[in-house]
């Protein structure tokens, strides 16, 4: 017997069980993807985040005209007559950087703290009647202008005695490494290096000691050196890093202080077991301590290394030397005071936020704002857009309703959930209505900048190309620098050894098992 139901009667059975299946869907959302592994730490997400830092090289060499001081020179000639830590600090957070590193033993031996371990320090000064503490000045600046302190702390000493003596002075090393991190308070970086004397190959530095050590007594401090275990050195002393950047490294592949695959550094490592982004430091000047006859870069040469070191997944350590009177030059000053009104004048305002966003696939359903294309506008790493599980297309659009003119691209990823993204590209739509590709670039990471010749559409599409998984997007940034474009080379990118040679041989890198991810 077949029962015949009106057709309006059908229509709102329909209409019922549209409802009930939405409202489910609402009552039990959509868990979020597995973050794929490596994954980073927390200290080393706060790290990122900062983006930049300043450096200070400061000590004895600021005074003798050198880089690298014998360690002989006597500390007498140590005597700034107005330093000012609180101007240092000042400086660094006037120009948007969030923590200031400080050399507190260079490769010459010389302290700018009072330690119990040697005369060789600013005890031994006239600096203060020898009762000064420069890392105290600048932990205490720093903690009232809420700004994160580092330190570097040389593992090269070339006036104390018993350097050469491995058991020695790696005791003599951690003796002082111990002072600095529980006499200043909280210490969030710990910038390190593999340096030794041309005669000194047999001496040995325990690394695994000092992390552990560092760790212990600082667990919020992020460690710097060529291999980790934090934050890796990006193989020059440029400020730039590859066009592609993964924060995925192997730590193994790497010896602090060796002579290390410097693309490797650069580069990174798509099938990396470890989480070690790669810090760009640069000096304003040609040199690292303040010399009178060196000039600082120009304002938009360090907009360049920004979209160079920030822009391509790193942070940017800039080196900004104290003078000998214990003060940053009114013309350092200068140039930071214009790089970050540049900054300012063209990230200030998102483009992409006027935009009409959708997608081609949103995880849950197009209707699940959880995961929805409208959070790649909004600040920070814990909102982002997610497509469906099981799709191969992986788009996201926006529709201005008007022409818009823009030559930047920002893309960030939520680094919590891993790195995922391996090529991807943007087109508009031009006259003719056909889709024109303006860059494309291969990895993203926390955060992915991308200049290119001036363009004007009203309708924009970023297709990923390749992902190590189904790929999310946490930020996108669409902005105008009409400063920098004539000079500044595309980074439309050329396929790395990594990208070229790119065989999913992990079934988890399989974009077919991306479904179940």
């Amino acid at each position: 017997m077949t029962l015949n139901i009106p057709n309006k009667l059908n229509l709102n059975i329909i209409i019922i069980l549209l409802f009930i299946s939405r409202t489910s869907q609402s009552l039990h959302p959509k868990p979020p993807p597995i973050p794929i592994l490596p994954i980073p730490k927390s200290r080393q997400i706060s790290w990122q985040i900062a983006e930049m830092a300043l450096f200070l090289h400061f000590g004895t060499n600021t005074f003798t005209n050198t880089e690298w001081g014998t360690g002989h020179v006597d500390p007498s000639i140590f005597n700034p007559s107005s330093l000012n830590a609180t101007q240092w600090v000042k400086v660094a957070k006037d120009s948007g950087f969030k923590r200031v590193i400080l050399t507190a033993k260079h490769h010459d031996g010389f302290c700018l703290w009072p330690s119990q371990y040697t005369d060789y320090s600013v005890k031994s000064s006239p600096w203060k009647s020898g009762s000064g503490d420069v890392v105290a000045e600048l932990a205490k600046a720093a903690r009232n202008a809420g700004l994160e302190l580092g330190l570097y702390l040389s593992p090269w000493d070339r006036h104390e005695s018993c350097y050469g003596e491995t058991l020695e002075y790696n005791e003599y090393y951690m003796g002082q490494m111990t002072e600095l991190l529980t006499r200043y308070g909280e210490i969030k970086y710990i910038f390190l290096d593999g340096a030794k004397g041309d005669g000194e190959k047999d001496m040995k530095y325990f690394f695994d000691d000092w992390f552990s050590l560092i760790h212990q007594l600082q667990p919020g401090a992020a460690i710097f050196s060529d291999a980790g275990p934090d934050t890796r050195w990006v193989g020059d002393e440029a400020g730039v890093a590859g066009t592609t950047c993964w924060s995925l490294f192997n730590c193994s592949a790497v010896k602090i202080g060796g002579d290390n695959d410097l693309r490797y550094s650069r580069e990174g490592d798509p099938f990396g077991h470890d989480w070690v982004p790669a810090e760009c430091d640069v000096s304003i000047r040609p040199g690292w301590f303040w010399h009178t006859s060196e000039k600082p870069k120009s304002a938009l040469t360090l907009l360049d290394l920004y979209y160079k070191s920030v822009g391509r997944n790193c942070l940017l350590l800039l080196n900004v030397p104290p003078n000998s009177s214990g003060l940053i030059s009114d013309e350092d000053i200068q140039v930071l005071k214009e790089f970050s009104e540049l900054r300012d004048s063209i990230f200030s305002h998102n483009i992409a936020k006027s935009a009409l966003l959708s997608a081609s696939s949103t995880r849950g359903g197009p209707n699940n704002s959880q995961f929805g294309p409208q959070n790649v506008i909004e600040e920070g790493l814990y909102t982002y857009w997610a497509p469906d599980q099981g799709q191969s297309d992986w788009e996201l659009y926006l529709d201005f309703r008007q022409v818009i003119t823009f030559n930047v691209l920002e893309l960030q990823e939520p680094i919590q959930m891993g790195q995922r993204i391996i090529e991807f590209h943007l087109d508009i739509l031009d006259e003719n209505g056909k889709w024109q590709q303006v860059v494309s670039g291969t990895t993203v990471g926390y955060r992915r900048l991308l200049v290119f010749p001036t363009v004007k559409s009203h309708l924009l599409r970023l297709v990923i190309d390749k992902s190590r998984v189904c790929p999310l997007i946490s930020h996108l940034g669409i902005y105008m620098d009409s400063y920098s474009v004539s000079r500044h080379v595309s980074d439309t990118h050329t396929k790395s050894k990594f990208i070229n040679s790119l065989v999913f041989r992990r079934t988890a890198y399989n974009r077919s098992q991306s479904a179940s991810i």
